[in-house]
């Protein structure tokens, strides 16, 4: 991996945590911002680079949360600046319904080549991940003229009305915004560490949830099933081996659009291109975003021509969707990701992370999964001695690791996964050393 950082990859706190600037900084927030807005760092950040963030106070933190899987190629990756720098000078917008440009259809060719299935396919671009989803959701009910749509047990689909539906978590995404859309169902997801039986094989839990929706939907009756290949905020859960395929063969055997949403798991966060790579799969559609785009706000839906082409003009589309300079940092951002091989950066990230917690699952009975794929993986934690959840425990871990200045991130429907999404242009060295921090952490507190 060939990158040159502009801020020293060094872990460094310079004295209070947090310093008077971010202090003073909360004050102002607290008077202007919505308290609905929550934060997980108490510092304010100045400048980012690779896989060190400083704040105003001077501090450098390790990044092992990217935005939450979005600055994949770096927040400030020199190309993707240039390109956006370059892009801003020509024009900021137009509206690509009103007076369109090549950029867009440059990366929509992109997307077309890089998404999996080897048939004909179409892009359309918007702004965010719930949004991508949401007009998913919309194009396989006007192609298949049917309503229901199913999702899964643990799902993280957005906060829009209609993809708050699809999330299974209540709080803090969905509780008291209701009434919440229709015709939504939630299936038992494969959840390897939770399985009443641990030997149910992947295909075996697809035949489950299968025979769910026939006997409560109806194969005729559903639109789209809906899924995250690894699924994110529900706990970076992968489902076990045979589980993805098994439900898209049975998708494509009743005419249901079998959507994968890969806002978190695409563009190399996963090891391959997109999860759904790993076993094979080719989802009818594909919703991205997060590292689309290296920190600029951009979503689409690729997928069947047919598909796409079923809605009819102006059904389509949004005043900011595929903003030119979104789209500008998007295209250097894909071409950065190729040239250097970050799927397979994210390959090496894996093996690290898989060698160096394993090995501590062994010492640490709380400790009572170590799972992901790729630069997306986790830890997930219980009271020892079984598998009762621990969320008190992984807040302690969290909390003790940004007091060592290294950011981490926590999820899971039962609030007891951490999960490491670090850059993938990420030093080993940098990487090791706040491996050593968690580590540390979770000998201390576990």
């Amino acid at each position: 991996m060939d990158v040159t950082y502009r801020i020293e990859q060094k872990r460094k706190l310079n004295g209070p945590f947090p310093g008077p600037k971010s202090q003073a900084l909360a004050e102002r927030r607290t008077k202007a911002v919505a308290a609905g807005v929550a934060s997980t760092l108490p510092v304010y950040a100045a400048d980012v680079d690779g896989g060190i963030i400083v704040d105003v106070d001077g501090n450098q933190l390790i990044d092992l949360g990217s935005g939450i899987a979005v600055t994949t190629v770096g927040a400030s990756n020199q190309a993707v600046a240039k390109a956006v720098a370059e892009q801003a000078q020509r024009f900021t917008h137009t509206c690509f319904m009103v007076a369109p440009y090549e950029n867009y259809v440059e990366l929509a060719e992109k997307l077309v080549a890089i998404t999996p299935g080897d048939f004909e396919k179409k892009a359309v671009l918007f702004n965010s991940g719930a949004e991508a989803v949401e007009n998913a959701i919309k194009v396989a009910r006007i192609a298949t003229g049917r309503q229901a749509v199913v999702a899964f047990d643990h799902a993280y689909h957005g906060r829009t009305n209609l993809t708050m539906g699809l999330t299974a978590k209540a709080a803090p995404y969905k509780r008291g915004f209701g009434p919440l859309a229709p015709e939504i169902y939630r299936m038992p997801m494969s959840y390897p560490f939770r399985e009443e039986n641990p030997n149910i094989s992947g295909k075996e839990a697809a035949e489950r949830a299968i025979l769910a929706m026939e006997k409560q939907i109806g194969g005729d009756q559903i639109a789209a099933i809906i899924i995250e290949p690894i699924q994110g905020e529900g706990g970076f859960i992968v489902p076990a081996e045979g589980f993805l395929p098994r439900v898209a063969e049975w998708a494509k055997e009743n005419g249901i659009v079998f959507i994968s949403d890969e806002v978190q798991a695409g563009f190399a966060r996963s090891g391959a291109w997109f999860a759904s790579d790993i076993e094979g799969i080719e989802p009818d559609l594909v919703t991205v975003a997060k590292g689309i785009a290296g920190g600029m706000p951009l979503s689409g839906v690729v997928g069947r021509a047919e598909l796409l082409d079923s809605v009819h003009g102006g059904g389509l589309g949004g005043t900011y969707g595929g903003n030119p300079v979104a789209v500008a940092a998007a295209l250097e951002s894909i071409k950065f990701m190729e040239e250097q091989d970050l799927a397979g950066r994210a390959r090496e990230i894996e093996a690290q992370f898989f060698e160096r917690f394993t090995a501590l699952q062994k010492d640490v009975s709380a400790l009572g999964d170590v799972r992901g794929r790729g630069a997306m993986i986790a830890l997930e934690f219980v009271k020892a001695g079984g598998i009762e959840p621990d969320a008190a425990l992984t807040k302690k871990i969290a909390d003790e690791c940004l007091a060592q200045g290294v950011l981490i991130l926590t999820c899971g429907t039962y609030g007891n996964v951490v999960r490491l999404l670090p850059p993938l242009v990420i030093g080993d060295e940098l990487l090791g050393e706040a491996f050593d921090v968690l580590e540390a952490a979770i000998r201390k507190h576990a």
